[in-house]
């Protein structure tokens, strides 16, 4: 115990660091965008990602840069430990992503099969994810774990979408949380988050009806103000009732439908649809009835441009206009509805999503 004692004493003092262990500490870590570093047995571990946001679109493949090193170099590689997981948006627990030990890797949940990762340089520990889907983006964060120090760094990723208000055909205000989650599924699209939102209106939005978002909060965008909507005196911007009742209170969802790799298009008919018959005429021309996401990211995406209103998957009537011009709506392009008419009714065509 003497020697012990001894020894310890005899260990070198490294000012304002905590020892224990055998290690000397940083007293924190960066938990935010760039990168993290710790510093032990007089080696600084740095953890290096981008700090802007990476953008892509649904079906592709991204990499999520992530790399580390040693400050100053190591001559001798060390064996660490990789985690990459999705941070939470709404409350809910995080996602593992996936975990690796050198060669070794193990990925979980929806992810399986689908990311890799990349370690083609020395420190590289990028995460591949392939065929991305609607629920993918947000944040990640990459650890590297080096004994008992860890560092870790975030980066974001978005897919371009495009946002539109909905709600179901009961009318307005009928969706609680749960419910307006499933509406936007329904319609090929996911509730936005808030920063989409915010985009969407920096972008033009304007729309007096609050609507669910993905961390729960209920909010609406407004460029003209108006008396029905927070009155007059109100800069433009984005109203906030703030966070609501996720089963007890109703409203309509912002729904986020990302960039299509399919097609969505006007079928040509010779004659006027029921709702049934315009199911029916999609498959068989081969394909679908249209969802409004579809609609709505085949407009914002691929300049859908058609004046004719035409029957989608939920029973309501709209049509897409990229270039205004007259006998076509409002001067402002955007997808135009007739909401939900008389499924019986032989007032409309129909619009079809073909596959790629």
């Amino acid at each position: 115990m003497g020697l012990l004692l001894l020894g310890l004493l005899l260990l070198p003092c490294v000012s304002g660091l905590p020892f224990y262990n055998g290690f000397y500490y940083s007293n924190g870590r960066n938990p935010g965008n760039g990168h993290g570093q710790g510093l032990f047995n007089g080696v600084k571990l740095v953890v290096e990602m981008p700090e802007e946001t990476l953008f892509t679109h649904r079906g592709a493949n991204v990499t999520l840069p992530c790399h580390y090193h040693y400050e100053p170099a190591l001559f001798t590689p060390r064996p660490v430990r990789i985690k990459w997981w999705k941070l939470s948006e709404n409350g809910a627990p995080e996602q593992d992503v996936l975990v690796a030990i050198g060669l070794r890797h193990r990925s979980f949940g929806d992810y399986q099969g689908r990311v890799h990762l990349r370690q083609d340089k020395e420190g590289e520990v990028s995460l591949e994810i392939r065929d991305l889907r609607l629920e993918d983006y947000g944040r990640y964060r990459c650890e590297v774990i080096d004994g008992l120090e860890d560092e870790s760094g975030l980066v974001e990723l978005e897919l371009r979408g495009v946002v539109f208000p909905y709600q179901p055909p009961q009318g307005r205000y009928q969706l609680n949380f749960h419910e307006a989650q499933q509406a936007c599924e329904e319609q090929d699209a996911v509730v936005a988050s808030f920063e989409q939102l915010f985009r969407a209106w920096e972008e033009g939005l304007d729309w007096c009806n609050a609507g669910w978002l993905q961390d729960a909060s209920v909010q609406y965008p407004i460029t003209l103000p108006r008396q029905p909507c927070g009155g007059l005196g109100l800069a433009p911007g984005v109203r906030s009732y703030g966070p609501r009742h996720r089963r007890l209170h109703r409203y309509d969802v912002f729904c986020f439908a990302a960039a299509l790799k399919g097609q969505v298009y006007y079928l040509e008919h010779p004659e006027k649809l029921t709702l049934t018959e315009a199911r029916e005429a999609c498959r068989e021309d081969g394909t679908q009835i249209a969802k409004v996401g579809q609609l709505f990211a085949a407009w914002k995406f691929h300049g859908l441009d058609h004046c004719n209103a035409g029957w989608l998957a939920d029973g309501s009537a709209r049509y897409p206009v990229a270039h205004p011009r007259p006998n076509c709506g409002s001067p402002e392009p955007g997808v135009r509805s007739f909401g939900f008419p008389d499924p019986q009714s032989r007032s409309y065509g129909v619009y079809c999503y073909r596959q790629r």
